[in-house]
């Protein structure tokens, strides 16, 4: 087993590294301040492949592996933990209307959606249906040559600023089985975007509950087949739970960087606190974990990309203890500055309060438990 990185993917590593460092992290605290959605620089993101990394290349896309996808996305989130989840949300989205879409639909959204010239939003949950998701509301029923959806969602990453919504809607019965996915477009007659949400972190990002009042579209949206949209959206989430726990990594990574720094710059008690043995085991500490973490995720990526019959399982795994571990470490880091930690003019408030919410998106870290503990029980399991 090789832990080494291949020439390609050291290449990855190194073009997303630059990049980050030169168009996120020199702007990542003013767009936090500003609560700007940096839509330039997710378009130059897209000059380089970013916005369709594993989207297959027969529609543009670079297709990438996850574990490729996921080399790159912790150097993203290293320069901006927030612009770097949106690009992964986009990522998801684009790979799913270029899998599942008809030919017209990803004829008119892919090439676009690849170069970053357009945006795309992942519309699952709702005001009822958070960790239950196949229990969602939204209907999507069937008149004339198309369909008309009517319903909400909320907490949608990018609302009211993209361009194409992959929306999951009910068109059969209760149940998983009876939802569909559809690519809708975002200006379409009869969406309604509430107000952005204040949040306490990811305010690169705009946030919004979109509302479909009776919103009429084509049979052509819909992707795949009736009934295959809950599938899809457990498929995408595996991946993004991939994506999520790897741009934990990337700004823990940061922030311990920064301590490090940090750690040998700064002097008490005549000497730098570097030298202080307690404060070198929180150092040693914080570095295993996030080793750990990081080799966790890898582990499950390559399992997703293997397909792995036990592969939803381990990037339940990753994404748990990775978020767990990511937040730990940024808010380990916080505690090394003292009071400097607390303040704006360091970036380590910025990078808890940006992490804290990855232990709630893409399944919260309960769910990770309860999926990873029904499948150690079920009967089909053997030890993983």
């Amino acid at each position: 087993m090789n832990f080494d990185l291949s020439d390609d993917q050291l290449a990855f590593e190194e073009t997303a590294r630059q990049f980050a460092m030169q168009e996120f992290a020199p702007n990542a605290a003013q767009w936090d301040r500003d609560h700007h959605f940096p839509v330039e620089a997710l378009k130059k993101a897209g000059e380089l492949g970013f916005c369709g990394l594993y989207t297959p290349e027969s529609e543009g896309g670079l297709g990438l592996s996850r574990l490729d996808a996921s080399i790159i996305f912790e150097q993203l989130s290293m320069g901006c933990t927030t612009t770097t989840a949106m690009l992964t949300i986009h990522n998801m989205a684009t790979w799913m209307i270029a899998t599942w879409g008809q030919e017209a639909v990803k004829k008119q959204w892919c090439e676009v959606l690849v170069s970053g010239e357009k945006l795309a939003s992942y519309c699952l949950t709702e005001p009822g249906a958070g960790s239950d998701a196949a229990s969602l509301k939204t209907k999507a029923t069937p008149v004339g040559n198309g369909y008309v959806l009517s319903g909400a969602k909320v907490f949608i990453s990018g609302a009211g600023s993209t361009d194409v919504l992959v929306v999951m809607a009910r068109t059969g019965g209760d149940g998983a089985k009876g939802i569909s996915a559809f690519a809708v477009p975002a200006d379409a007659e009869g969406i309604i975007y509430g107000k952005a949400e204040e949040k306490m972190g990811w305010n690169a990002q705009p946030t919004r509950m979109i509302t479909f009042d009776n919103v009429k579209i084509d049979a052509s949206c819909r992707l795949g087949d009736e009934g295959q949209g809950f599938k899809m959206a457990m498929q995408g989430l595996d991946g993004g739970r991939i994506n999520i726990a790897t741009c934990s990594i990337g700004t823990a990574q940061q922030a311990l960087n920064v301590a490090r720094q940090y750690l040998t710059e700064r002097e008490q008690f005549g000497k730098p606190i570097a030298t202080f043995q307690a404060l070198q085991f929180k150092l040693a500490d914080m570095a295993t974990e996030l080793v750990a973490a990081r080799q966790m995720v890898r582990m499950a990526a390559s399992k997703l990309d293997s397909k792995h019959a036990d592969s939803s399982t381990y990037c339940a795994m990753a994404k748990r203890f990775a978020t767990d571990v990511g937040f730990k470490v940024c808010n380990d880091a916080l505690q090394l500055h003292g009071g400097y930690g607390y303040i704006k003019e360091y970036p380590l408030e910025r990078h808890v309060r940006d992490v804290r919410v990855h232990q709630i998106l893409e399944g919260t870290n309960e769910i990770m438990r309860v999926i990873i503990g029904r499948r150690l029980l079920s009967d089909e399991t053997s030890v993983l």
